[in-house]
């Protein structure tokens, strides 16, 4: 896994899509890939009322990934100093076997170059101290960069609070 981890606060997001938007822009990305994506689900009914909620799906930096085991020329990478994987444009043949390898369907088909494209947490930025893309355009700041071990932290916090609101339901 990451040292790095993007945390979505569902309950903040609104469904805009400026974090695929801006994640698009950023990476040059043309119509069809998804780096990241914003993944509607309902409408359910809450307390009586609608309700559409997000869920945001991208990369999630395995600590041991699939996609660069099985690619033959070494274009699938996961940087040693912090755990991001990514894709070395300049090595990648189109093969596609990391595609078809990602349990998640993470890597994506680029027709236009015919190479492979996934997120990698805007590694460039990251290196310079800034957080990714979708990170600093969410508008309705739902997303946040923070650290592997926080988002950990605040994942048991959040079911801890559920499980209280909710004894006996798992």
């Amino acid at each position: 896994m990451s040292d790095y981890y993007i945390y979505h606060d569902q309950k903040r997001c609104i469904g805009c899509y400026a974090c695929e938007v801006h994640c698009k822009t950023e990476h040059n990305v043309p119509v069809g890939p998804q780096l990241n994506a914003i993944v509607p689900v309902g409408p359910k009914l809450v307390d009586n009322v609608p309700r559409i909620s997000f869920v945001y799906m991208l990369c999630y930096h395995c600590a041991k990934p699939v996609c660069v085991n099985v690619c033959p020329t070494g274009a699938m990478q996961k940087r040693a100093k912090d755990g991001i994987v990514f894709v070395e444009g300049s090595l990648c043949i189109g093969c596609k076997s990391c595609i078809t390898a990602c349990p998640w369907g993470v890597p994506q088909w680029d027709t236009g170059t015919g190479k492979v494209l996934k997120c990698d947490y805007c590694k460039d930025r990251v290196d310079q101290g800034l957080k990714p893309a979708c990170v600093t355009k969410c508008t309705a700041h739902a997303l946040h960069w923070i650290s592997a071990k926080e988002a950990s932290d605040i994942k048991r916090e959040k079911f801890a609070k559920e499980m209280a609101e909710n004894p006996g339901h798992p």
